[in-house]
C-alpha cells in the first residue's frame, strides 16, 4: 500500500486537515476519480483516514488523517526531505553508472 504514489500524495494532501473529495481531486492533478476513491478506501480500511458523511442534501463527505495517518505523514515528510537533499548525489551516481556500463542501466 505504501508503495503507491497516490497513497503518498493523498496522505500529504490530507496532512493539513480535512478535505472533501473534490478538493482532493483538484489538489492531486492527474488522479482519476476511480483511483482517488480506491486510494481513499484503502487508507480508510487500514485506519489511516477517517471518512465522515454529513446527512445533508446533496451528501457531503470529508476525509481526514487519523492519528496513525498523521504519524505516517510525518515519516513521508522525512523521506521527501531526504530525497530532496540527496537528489544531486543520486543523479551523479546514475550518470557514473551509465557511463561505466555504456548505457545498460535504465534511466
Amino acid at each position: 500500500m505504501l508503495a503507491s504514489k497516490w497513497v503518498y500524495l493523498v496522505v500529504c494532501a490530507l496532512r493539513k486537515g480535512r478535505r472533501r473529495n473534490g478538493e482532493l481531486a483538484r489538489k492531486l492533478e492527474g488522479i482519476t476519480p476511480k483511483m482517488l476513491t480506491q486510494t481513499l478506501r484503502v487508507l480508510e480500511r487500514d485506519g489511516l483516514v477517517r471518512r465522515e458523511v454529513y446527512p445533508v442534501i446533496p451528501p457531503r463527505v470529508e476525509y481526514e488523517l487519523t492519528e496513525l495517518g498523521q504519524n505516517l505523514a510525518g515519516l513521508l515528510t522525512q523521506i521527501r526531505s531526504w530525497a530532496e537533499q540527496h537528489a544531486p548525489d543520486i543523479k551523479d551516481a546514475r550518470a557514473r553508472a551509465i557511463a561505466a556500463n555504456e548505457g545498460d542501466w535504465a534511466a
